[in-house]
């Protein structure tokens, strides 16, 4: 009896596998978000959202870095070069990570204290460096399509920019520029990756493993909030992880 070789999906049906992986799995699903967005948060569960996620936006352009140290296609350095400059920004404009901090400065924290990292979970450090590692030693194709999470990023920047504005005090245009420019960074970004990823990914086990890639970062994000949640909603926040009243602004 001959062997039989599965055959790739189409990029029309790989592409709906992806999406419907986000759909399933991203973490604008998560209670944590609902909370937050609804705003049911109190003033220290907004803080220790912001001092962790700075965790996951300070290492991403260090991902990039590592990813791109790797690409011998000097097209394909080119094109992923632009999310380290978004998020690096340059020496004097400042690009997402400075925005973040600008948003740790407007809930009352210290933008350098945060910046130190001190006060991260262990299981924010654990989920994110492992996101790192992912990026740094995994075939490229993996890589790339670990980062299309950002298929799904606007929708949540959208609620996340609604509900802030609404429901709390410190947000204005300021204090949210990070999520508003990610509005039109993002698409730009996963048009190129997904692009990358459905050319690339023409075998099954090719697409199987870029979808195991993508849900492995839906993992990444959604265990930092599931953290959170035991941290400083159910209040069991771990040793070495930040107390509210640390770091906050002078």
């Amino acid at each position: 009896m001959k062997d039989v070789q599965a055959t790739a999906q189409s990029r029309e049906d790989f592409e709906a596998r992806l999406r419907a992986i986000g759909a399933a799995r991203y973490h604008d699903r998560h209670p944590f978000h609902a909370r937050l967005h609804g705003g049911q948060c109190t003033p220290d569960e907004v803080r220790a959202w912001v001092i962790n996620r700075w965790m996951y936006q300070s290492r991403i352009p260090m991902k990039d870095a590592a990813f791109m140290s790797r690409v011998e296609d000097p097209d394909l350095r080119r094109a992923w070069r632009k999310r380290i400059e978004d998020h690096d920004g340059g020496q004097t404009e400042g690009g997402g990570i400075r925005r973040w901090l600008a948003l740790a400065q407007a809930v009352g924290l210290d933008p350098d204290y945060v910046a130190s990292g001190v006060g991260i979970m262990p299981a924010t450090r654990f989920a994110v460096d492992a996101y790192v590692r992912f990026v740094r030693d995994m075939p490229l194709l993996d890589a790339v399509a670990a980062s299309l999470t950002e298929l799904f990023a606007p929708r949540i920047h959208a609620q996340r920019i609604e509900g802030l504005l609404q429901h709390y005090d410190f947000a204005d245009d300021s204090s949210l520029s990070y999520f508003k420019k990610r509005l039109t960074e993002a698409p730009e970004d996963v048009k190129f990756g997904l692009d990358y990823v459905l050319t690339h990914a023409d075998t099954l086990e090719k697409q199987d493993a870029a979808a195991a890639a993508l849900t492995f970062k839906t993992d990444v994000l959604w265990a930092q909030l599931d953290a959170l949640w035991h941290g400083y909603v159910e209040g069991r926040t771990p040793p070495g992880a930040w107390r509210p009243g640390e770091g906050m602004r002078a």
